[in-house]
């Protein structure tokens, strides 16, 4: 009987490891998810000279040395955007937000009819590619492309940085006569509008028959308006500086050189009397006076805004042009 049972033993023994050598079988369902594990330890935390943000923000002026005058700066004061930052027709260079918007649509300050809900104060992503890579290239500036002048036919500004500034300081209208050949003053906001420098510096946008052409400050100042307005110094009030004529005027001690100021500021006041006593232009409100006016004076009274109120530059944007609208402004009521 043992003999019986020992044989049976190893015949299942046999058995099983013959199945054991079989083909292995399709794998059952997962069971249920274990419970959690413990948490790891802490990672270190990374120290503050390891980020970015440091390149801006740290105990040097990097930004509170551009902010204070910035502040202090017609574009920076606020005015603007209280003005008009809320104003469909004028959002796009009186809002910083909007600016920015209308910058990466490709618009113009005319044309663009974007969101004016977020009206912002001009500051510093107004001009400048802030928070975008967080490195100091954040200090690019948001374009440097060609500027179309939408008030001319096939003008294109292009001066270097400063034709971020040419997105809004561009006249927004120019010079015309009605179907009868006469100025029509439509309102006491006639004239270019606000900022027309781009154009005095090409040598366009004055009313009557001059030709002018592109002055020095466009064709040989690289930058144009950055190059004057903020210098090697970043001088953030936009205010010029005589240090800045150095390079190219190496005598010169104040903006009256070769006592240009002085000439275009006596003509400006000669024509601006006579624009008053003809009852075309109100001196003390700084408007001119709704009507419609013979061709020459009537181009008269457009240099006189436009050199006078709106390029303010005293003929320094553009020497030649500046004088020649004048003389010819002067000559209108000989």
């Amino acid at each position: 009987m043992s003999k019986k049972m020992l044989v049976l033993a190893t015949l299942l023994v046999a058995a099983v490891l013959l199945t054991a050598c079989g083909a292995e079988g399709p794998a059952g369902p997962a069971g249920p998810a274990g419970a959690e594990g413990p948490a790891g330890p802490a990672g270190e935390v990374a120290m503050a000279a390891d980020l970015t943000c440091t390149e801006c923000h740290n105990d040097t002026a990097v930004i509170t040395g551009k902010k204070a005058p910035w502040e202090a700066s017609v574009h920076g004061a606020g005015t603007a955007t209280a003005y008009a930052g809320g104003r469909g027709g004028c959002a796009a260079c009186h809002s910083g937000a909007a600016f920015s918007k209308m910058v990466a649509e490709g618009s113009t300050p005319d044309a663009w009819e974007g969101d004016i809900a977020d009206v912002t104060h001009q500051d510093c992503r107004t001009c400048h590619a802030i928070h975008t890579s967080f490195t100091a290239d954040d200090w690019a500036l948001e374009t440097t492309a060609a500027v179309p002048l939408y008030a001319f036919e096939d003008v294109t500004y292009d001066g270097g940085e400063g034709n971020l500034c040419a997105n809004c300081h561009q006249p927004r209208r120019g010079f015309a006569l009605d179907e009868e050949g006469l100025v029509d003053v439509t309102s006491t906001h006639w004239g270019p509008h606000h900022g027309p420098q781009t154009a005095m510096l090409m040598g366009i946008g004055g009313g009557g028959e001059v030709e002018g052409k592109p002055g020095a400050h466009y064709s040989m100042v690289e930058g144009t308006c950055v190059a004057c307005h903020l210098g090697e110094a970043d001088n953030h009030t936009f205010l010029p500086s005589v240090a800045a004529c150095l390079g190219c005027h190496a005598d010169i001690e104040d903006f009256d050189f070769s006592g240009l100021q002085t000439e275009v500021d006596e003509m400006l006041v000669e024509l601006g009397e006579l624009l008053e006593a003809e009852g075309m232009y109100e001196l003390e409100a700084g408007h001119p006076v709704v009507g419609k006016y013979e061709a020459a004076k009537g181009a008269a009274l457009w240099n006189y805004i436009y050199i006078a109120v709106e390029d303010a530059s005293h003929g320094v944007h553009n020497p030649a042009y500046t004088k020649a609208l004048l003389e010819a402004s002067l000559a209108a009521f000989e």
